[in-house]
């Protein structure tokens, strides 16, 4: 059986199972986002940081430097808080190391989806995807479910990622949204 490692350099993707999102299949758009630092990995970023796209659209992220991941905020993923579409499968890419590395997903539900790099996340390293509309627990204060009855254990998003963000808004004016540069 192939190895994680060898099925990404192969050729992008990565069948993780049913249970995550669709892989990216011909003839779906694909829209790159890069993942990305400085030599010693004190600044991390994905660029773009927001994106708008259709339904359907594959989201292919890439490492450039350093170690990163791209995972979607969601419960499964190690508790995190809900910040996709209540319907949508939550991803994790697992940690990608060399520069190349790639996973993509394909995003079918409309709403709103952050998700953070793992290793980064309190370094701010998050980023943020509409697909067509924006809705969904991603538009909502990140401390939503702090008003649940039962109050859920998940994590809060870190203050550091936390103003990282792009705001909905600025997404659906531009379309793409690249990161600031300190």
């Amino acid at each position: 059986m192939a190895s994680r490692r060898s099925l990404l350099s192969a050729g992008g993707f990565w069948l993780a199972g049913l249970a995550l999102p669709a892989l990216a299949r011909a003839g779906a758009p694909v829209v790159d986002i890069e993942m990305r630092g400085d030599v010693n990995g004190s600044k991390v970023w994905f660029d773009p940081i927001g994106l708008r796209v259709e339904a359907g659209t594959a989201i292919r992220w890439t490492t450039r430097q350093n170690v990163h991941t791209a995972t979607a905020y969601h419960p499964d993923n190690d508790d995190h808080s809900l910040r996709i579409p209540k319907t949508a499968q939550p991803w994790d890419s697992g940690y990608l190391v060399e520069p190349g590395d790639r996973f993509s997903v394909v995003l079918t539900v409309p709403g709103v989806y952050d998700y953070y790099c793992a290793p980064h996340e309190h370094a701010g390293m998050v980023g943020r995807i509409v697909v067509d509309t924006p809705t969904g627990p991603g538009v909502r204060p990140f401390d939503y479910f702090k008003s649940f009855k039962p109050v859920p254990p998940w994590t809060d998003v870190p203050p550091a990622a936390q103003v990282n963000f792009p705001t909905v808004e600025e997404i659906m004016r531009k379309g793409r949204v690249v990161p600031p540069r300190n």
